[in-house]
């Protein structure tokens, strides 16, 4: 860094660039200070197919409520491990289930015709009903894959 001897006098034209490093600096803290949270989704667990293919398990512990879709415009029926339910006798039934058990899990398997929302209530169903931990079952992993 050289430094100007003379008498000059005159105006100079550098830009003094401290001022603009300071409010940089103030910026760049500023921003990795409020860092935006990342979005949380929805915690699920995905029930696992048997390491033995051959063993065919029968679990009387898994819940599956099926959401099925009664085509465009009809409400859908709902099934619990294959019984036929209403709507608004899922969460005094997954209430009677769970009341009894330590091990808190359902799963639940919607249409895939069918939009969100509807499996969603069956979610809050069974929120209310105190279940823990509820899983999503979706084609993949119905196929196996």
């Amino acid at each position: 860094m050289g430094m100007a001897m003379g008498g000059g006098g005159g105006a100079v034209s550098e830009i003094n660039v401290t001022p603009l490093i300071d409010v940089l600096l103030v910026l760049l803290i500023i921003f990795m200070v409020i860092v935006p949270v990342t979005p949380k989704g929805l915690e699920t667990l995905v029930p696992q197919p048997p390491k033995n293919k051959t063993q065919d398990q029968n679990n009387d512990r898994t819940i599956v409520v099926q959401v099925l879709s009664n085509g465009a415009g009809a409400p859908p029926s709902y099934k619990i491990n294959e019984d036929a339910f209403n709507k608004s006798d899922i969460e005094p039934k997954l209430a009677e289930i769970y009341a009894t058990r330590v091990e808190k899990v359902m799963f639940v398997k919607g249409d895939k015709d069918l939009d969100f929302d509807k499996v969603a209530e069956v979610i809050d169903f069974g929120h209310e009903a105190g279940v823990d931990n509820i899983g999503i079952i979706t084609p993949r992993v119905e196929a196996g894959q």
